[in-house]
C-alpha cells in the first residue's frame, strides 16, 4: 500500500507505503530523558481505564514506535503517548505500531517538552524526518499536542487543510476530543511524589475522571460521613429515651 504526497514549497514527491516492521530491524531504544515523563503517559492511562473507557481494540501506549516507509526508507517515531481509536487485530504484545496497515491512523499524538527541546518542532522532511512533519504530513494525525510539564503550558494543534492550527481552549481551559468523547486539560497538584503540573481527563458533564488514590480518597470521606450520620442519629435516638440497638 503506498501513497504519494506532494507540498506546494517542493516539487520532490515522497512515496509513503505501510509495511509491516522488517524481522532485522532494531527500534532505539533511547532512555526516558527524566522520571517524570513516565508518570505523566501513566496518569493519562489510568484514568481512562479506571473509568472503563479503554477498550480491547484500543492501543494506548508511551515512547512507542509509530512506523511508515518513506522513498523507501523505513521510518519510526516513538510519541510520549499515542491513543488509536482501532486496531484491525488485537495482540497480546506490539514492538511497533504501521497505520493503514494495522488499523487506524492514531487519532491523538503526544509529545512533552523535556530540556532537550526543539524536536518536537522539527519539520525537516530530508530522512530522517523531523517530528512535526511526520506527524502532520506522513501520518497525518488528526491531532498533535505538545505539553511543558514544568510550565503547565498545553499547545493543542488540529489537522486542517493538511496543516497543524493551534487552537484555544474553552473558558475552563479546557480542549474537547470529539474522537474520545472527552476533554483534556491541565491539573496542578501531586501525584506519586511528583508535585506540578500533568494533563487530565474530564467527560463531556464535566467530572474529573479520578486516579486510583483519589477514588480511595472519595471512598473513605464516604465511608467516615455515613459513620459520623449514624452516630448522629443514635445520640438522638438515646436523647429521646430509645435505645437504639432495640428498635421495633
Amino acid at each position: 500500500m503506498a501513497t504519494q504526497l506532494g507540498e506546494a514549497k517542493s516539487s520532490t514527491e515522497l512515496v509513503i507505503s505501510w509495511e509491516a516492521l522488517p524481522a532485522d530491524f532494531h527500534l532505539e531504544d533511547e532512555p526516558v530523558e527524566n522520571t517524570g515523563q513516565p508518570l505523566l503517559a501513566g496518569a493519562l492511562r489510568e484514568s481512562l481505564e479506571i473509568s472503563g473507557f479503554i477498550q480491547p481494540q484500543m492501543l494506548i501506549a508511551s515512547n512507542f514506535g509509530l512506523c511508515a516507509t518513506i522513498n523507501g526508507q523505513f521510518v519510526a517515531k516513538a510519541p510520549d503517548w499515542v491513543y488509536v481509536r482501532s486496531l484491525n487485530e488485537v495482540l497480546r504484545e506490539r514492538k511497533s505500531y504501521t497505520p493503514n496497515l494495522e488499523g487506524d491512523i492514531p487519532a491523538i499524538v503526544m509529545e512533552f517538552l523535556s530540556d532537550t527541546e526543539g524536536g518536537e518542532y522539527s519539520f525537516k522532511r530530508t530522512y530522517p524526518p523531523g517530528k512535526w512533519f511526520f506527524y502532520e504530513q506522513i501520518l497525518q494525525v488528526p491531532i498533535y499536542l505538545i505539553f511543558d510539564p514544568n510550565g503547565g503550558l498545553l499547545e493543542f494543534y488540529q489537522l486542517e487543510n493538511s496543516r497543524y492550527e493551534l487552537k484555544q481552549p474553552d473558558e475552563n481551559g479546557r480542549h474537547w476530543i470529539d474522537s474520545m468523547g472527552l476533554f483534556l486539560g491541565t491539573w496542578q497538584g501531586t501525584k506519586e511524589a511528583r508535585t506540578g503540573y500533568w494533563l487530565r481527563w474530564w467527560d463531556e458533564a464535566g467530572n474529573l475522571l479520578l486516579w486510583a488514590v483519589e477514588q480511595i480518597e472519595q471512598e473513605r470521606q464516604r465511608a467516615e460521613q455515613e459513620r459520623q450520620q449514624k452516630e448522629r442519629l443514635i445520640a438522638y435516638l438515646q436523647s429521646q429515651g430509645i435505645d437504639p440497638n432495640n428498635l421495633p
